[in-house]
């Protein structure tokens, strides 16, 4: 039988997305991501060369699918912060695996994506004030954190809702 090593790796990343998104790099289990991707633990080293490198691997994937779906409106804060919000609703595991990243790496922790949507981001944004569309009295740092802090709120309060983190920005922003 001729193994499919894409579809394997994909079993790999999906069950691992899982593990790490739960148990975090150091309590994650090998084991347990061969068993549940229904494949052979030594496929993980084959692939990924170790466990740290196939961390590295979801979370790269996981950023960049978040960055990809929800692209930034500077011109619609208050509607990106929505759309942050229901991404990270319906997939949590983002937020768990950055957490788990930063935990584990230190705060400064960032996946090269991270770090440059990050810094497009800002520039959108410093452009839409320049442009006057955007107002100014937040930097363009300061606004992309509030922004983007807020649309994680609904994860750490209980009162939190999506029109709550979209009243918020459009209070923050004048719009």
């Amino acid at each position: 039988m001729v193994r499919d090593k894409e579809a394997t790796k994909r079993k790999l990343l999906d069950a691992a997305t899982s593990e790490f998104a739960t148990y975090g790099i150091a309590g994650a289990r090998v084991d347990r991501i061969a068993t549940n991707a229904g494949a052979n633990k030594a496929l993980i080293y084959a692939y990924f060369c170790s466990k740290e490198g196939l961390f590295e691997e979801v979370v790269a994937e996981q950023v960049d699918l978040a960055i990809r779906s929800v692209p930034i409106t500077p011109d619609d804060l208050p509607g990106y912060a929505g759309r942050l919000f229901d991404r990270y609703l319906e997939h949590p595991e983002v937020l768990r695996l950055m957490g788990w990243l930063r935990l584990e790496q230190g705060f400064d922790a960032m996946p090269e994506a991270e770090r440059r949507a990050y810094a497009d981001k800002v520039a959108a944004i410093r452009e839409a004030q320049r442009a006057g569309s955007v107002p100014d009295h937040f930097d363009a740092e300061e606004l992309l954190s509030l922004v983007v802090h807020l649309s994680i709120l609904g994860f750490s309060s209980v009162a939190a809702t999506r029109d709550l983190v979209v009243r918020s920005v459009a209070r923050i922003t004048g719009t």
